[in-house]
């Protein structure tokens, strides 16, 4: 039977009345941290089943958390057309609700090196994008993929700074599952409660400079990391698929 947890309401419903800029801000507010009682993984499995066979978010969604301005694909050398890559966002049950993990890339790593992420990588010849995700999951943190149900696909997102195209694959578990990083791929290992990424005051905003060029970056504060760039991209259309309205970032003030 599905584990039963505390966990986030998915009630899309808001007041219809003539509202003030501060009440809207308000309102998003509650829709997207309100907490109601106990929420099953089975529920919220059924929800994400109906969402993922219907219309997407898709580049919309993504855009919201996407560095500006974004790098293109004739920016970079690539030759032919981009490699396809999967990754796993898998959801379990955990103390406080939902939570879903996320992976701190070894510092010896020749890409992304210190960067959040979902577990993922390149297909493998002969392989779905599902089999790929479930397969990396396993690899780069131990996720067992017999204990695992995979629900659908979020929509395909073009990363030319790496030359993939990278599709994000949801599933859901009904316990914990058994977690170890793998060595030399994976630094740390971060379980992160679906509730906290639906707090407005985790979204922030930094400036960087990147080949001259000022950039802006969104990205969700988790504390002693960040989480930005394409796997923000991808969690911004997996929240919109729980009734999430990306707000405007608060700059960083530090």
């Amino acid at each position: 039977m599905p584990t039963n947890v505390p966990g986030v309401k998915l009630d899309r419903d808001l007041p219809h009345r003539d509202m003030s800029d501060d009440d809207r801000t308000d309102a998003r507010r509650d829709r997207n941290t309100r907490v109601a009682g106990p929420v099953m993984i089975g529920d919220l499995e059924g929800r994400l089943r109906a969402a993922l066979a219907g219309p997407l978010p898709g580049a919309t969604a993504q855009q919201a958390l996407a560095p500006r301005p974004r790098r293109a694909w004739n920016m970079f050398p690539w030759n032919g057309p981009p490699k396809d890559a999967s990754a796993l966002l898998l959801l379990y049950p955990g103390p406080e609700g939902p939570r879903f993990v996320l992976t701190v890339r070894s510092e010896t790593l020749p890409r992304h090196r210190g960067q959040v992420s979902l577990p993922g990588g390149a297909l493998d010849p002969g392989e779905t994008v599902e089999e790929a995700a479930l397969r990396e999951a396993h690899e780069e943190v131990g996720i067992d993929r017999a204990e695992v149900r995979v629900l659908g696909r979020l929509s395909p997102l073009d990363i030319p700074v790496s030359g993939f195209t990278l599709y994000p694959v949801i599933a859901v578990a009904d316990r914990r599952p058994a977690l170890h990083a793998a060595d030399g791929e994976v630094e740390r290992i971060l379980e992160v409660p679906l509730r906290e990424m639906l707090d407005p005051s985790r979204l922030r905003r930094r400036r960087a400079v990147r080949e001259g060029i000022e950039v802006d970056v969104p990205y969700f504060d988790l504390g002693a990391d960040e989480l930005w760039g394409a796997t923000a991209m991808v969690l911004s259309e997996f929240l919109c698929l729980l009734g999430w309205q990306p707000p405007a970032p608060a700059s960083d003030r530090s």
